[in-house]
């Protein structure tokens, strides 16, 4: 390489950088859905905990949307569940909960 070659080199990006932040068609992407099909189906997935754009850059973060997707089978990627599981309880704990708030205590 000639002098002039490499030190064009250097003035470009040294250092590949990633995007976090992606716009709504790459989010669409990440879920190999169409633009159009992501916009319709957007309400839905917020619904299900689906990490929504940011406020100010509109701009969707790719690591939230990759963990959303994985708390879905949380089972395989030893992550807690989006909606916990209920803790059964004893039935008798519940009533003498109930029975003294009732009683103001």
């Amino acid at each position: 390489m000639t002098a002039q070659v490499k030190q064009n080199t250097a003035r470009r990006i040294r250092f590949p950088v990633e995007p976090r932040d992606v716009p709504p068609e790459k989010a669409a992407r990440r879920l190999h859905v169409t633009l159009a099909e992501f916009t319709v189906m957007l309400p839905a997935l917020m619904d299900r905990g689906f990490p929504g754009a940011d406020p100010t850059t509109g701009m969707f973060d790719l690591e939230a949307i990759d963990l959303w997707r994985h708390a879905r089978h949380p089972h395989l990627f030893a992550l807690l569940p989006l909606t916990p599981t209920p803790q059964l309880r004893d039935s008798r704990e519940v009533i003498d909960e109930r029975i003294k708030k009732l009683a103001g205590g």
